[in-house]
């Protein structure tokens, strides 16, 4: 602003040639606003409201062998999503079904209308036929197409999300560069279930999947294991690993688990692994003993590979991971519960064989103790029905689902330390069809334990065999009394608004 003084002595404004400052108007002068700057304001938010913000893009894996009976129900699920990944590739491998023609139904561009406006996906089928490297050979391949995206969705071809879990993982995601990769909320469909062991065998998985995402969920929302049923990846933590672990491909086959492998790089990287607080996804559950047990086995192996120190092939053990802690404490949980159960049914027959038994009230309190833990653990999944209650309340139903995973535990252990040269996989997809003999072994080992341990007790005298229990219950009943702490100390701790 400048000013003259004419030959009155008033004032005069004179604007100036350039406004690169705001003017001062002196009192009493009042200043007209410039019709044309007030004209581009308006244009200039009109311009900046349409620029269009950076969406994510989000490529989606489906591994799938034999899934013919599934994947339309994946698919489905996944069109259905509120926010639909950007495309969506199909790799179909080593099948002997109708996955292909099945699948193809679903080939090419999807539109669905959602509250954000219309959105786009494109399906892609690819059958690679024989692949050595089964389930990895199939995701290495996906991920060789999606790579240049921001993030990678690993869906099994037999697991259905709720239609938001695809919005919620990105969300969450994207909110923390930190963050590598997050696992969605599993629990397992069990609305259409013929026979009672399959809905025995189910309530027990269910309940196992929700205690496990609930020890998750409550410890910071860390996650061991970014299970591949339906988990989102950083491309960018994933070209980390690649880097840091001199790999060619993000998933490798030295491990049984081979998520929890890549699980274990993420978070070497310098990356965290996260489980969704609200993503949720149905996984495939297993209806006999036979599968269960191949699964289990698997599973349990693939940790202990992973947990136990020394370089087993291309496969080193780092018991010392962050990751690997709560893989160790479900072991020696284990352990203690093999031992409370094992020691109970033993020390009760020697007593009954000897007429020493005298029932102890306080006995009581460890199984009112189990089922309290039960019936918590069911409280705490988000689709919870009747039949999880009555497998909580029973007690029954539920130690004889413990006795069932003891079982695995003992033949994954074996299988370890006897350095059995087996394909898991292909166990898991004979065990799957209905073949071999390998779930009884714990059974028949379990009763020849007990024959014998009736033939040596037979054999000693009565002082003996009173001094074995005067001696031996009261181990037994510290131990169950700390395992009862323990479970009352769960019991108590709360969930924090958390649904498993």
């Amino acid at each position: 602003m400048a000013s003259s003084h004419d030959e009155a002595g008033t004032s005069a404004l004179v604007e100036p040639t350039h406004p690169t400052t705001a003017p001062v108007v002196p009192d009493g002068y009042v200043r007209t606003p410039d019709p044309g700057l007030s004209a581009y304001s308006e244009q200039f938010l009109d311009e900046v409201s349409s620029i269009p913000e950076h969406r994510a893009t989000v490529g989606c894996i489906i591994p799938a062998y034999n899934e013919a009976e599934t994947i339309a129900g994946v698919l489905d699920s996944l069109l259905m999503q509120t926010r639909l990944p950007d495309v969506i590739h199909v790799i179909i491998n080593n099948t002997t079904d109708d996955s292909v023609e099945v699948a193809s139904h679903f080939a090419g561009p999807h539109e669905r209308q959602t509250s954000a406006g219309p959105q786009h996906t494109e399906i892609y089928v690819h059958d690679i036929g024989k692949n050595p490297d089964k389930k990895v050979g199939a995701l290495n391949y996906g991920y060789t197409l999606v790579e240049h995206m921001d993030f990678v969705l690993g869906v099994d071809g037999d697991t259905t999300p709720e239609p938001d879990a695809v919005e919620h993982l990105i969300d969450e995601i994207t909110s923390d560069d930190r963050i590598g990769g997050i696992s969605a909320i599993y629990s397992i469909d069990d609305s259409a279930l013929d026979g009672p062991m399959a809905k025995f065998l189910i309530a027990g998985q269910r309940a196992q999947f929700s205690a496990f995402n609930m020890q998750n969920l409550l410890k910071g929302r860390n996650m061991a294991v970014l299970g591949g049923q339906f988990s989102i990846f950083s491309t960018r933590a994933l070209r980390d690993v690649l880097r840091d672990s001199h790999q060619r491909t993000p998933w490798v086959n030295d491990s049984e688990v081979e998520d929890s492998l890549l699980s274990l790089q993420i978070k070497s990287a310098g990356y965290l692994t996260k489980i969704s607080a609200r993503a949720r996804a149905h996984v495939g559950g297993m209806t006999t003993l036979r599968g269960l047990d191949a699964q289990q086995v698997k599973w349990n192996f693939g940790a202990i590979d992973l947990m136990w120190p020394g370089q087993r092939g291309d496969t080193r053990g780092q018991p010392l991971h962050p990751n690997l802690r709560l893989r160790w404490f479900e072991h020696l949980s284990m352990v203690v519960n093999m031992v409370t159960r094992l020691g109970f049914l033993l020390l009760l027959g020697g007593s009954l064989v000897i007429d020493a038994f005298v029932f102890q009230l306080w006995w009581l309190i460890p199984p009112l103790a189990a089922i309290a833990l039960n019936v918590k653990v069911a409280r705490s999944m988000a689709f919870a029905n009747r039949r999880d209650y009555l497998f909580a309340l029973l007690l029954a139903p539920a130690e004889l689902y413990m006795w069932i995973r003891m079982g695995h535990f003992v033949r994954a252990w074996v299988k370890f330390f006897s350095h059995q040269q087996t394909d898991n996989w292909a166990a898991q997809a004979k065990a799957e069809r209905g073949k071999g003999t390998a779930w009884l072994y714990p059974y028949v080992v379990l009763v020849a334990f007990l024959v014998v341990c009736a033939v040596v007790w037979s054999q000693l005298s009565i002082p003996v065999r009173s001094d074995v229990l005067a001696v031996s219950w009261p181990i037994l009943g510290v131990v169950t009394l700390l395992q009862t702490a323990w479970m009352i100390v769960k019991i108590m701790k709360p969930h924090r608004g958390f649904k498993a």
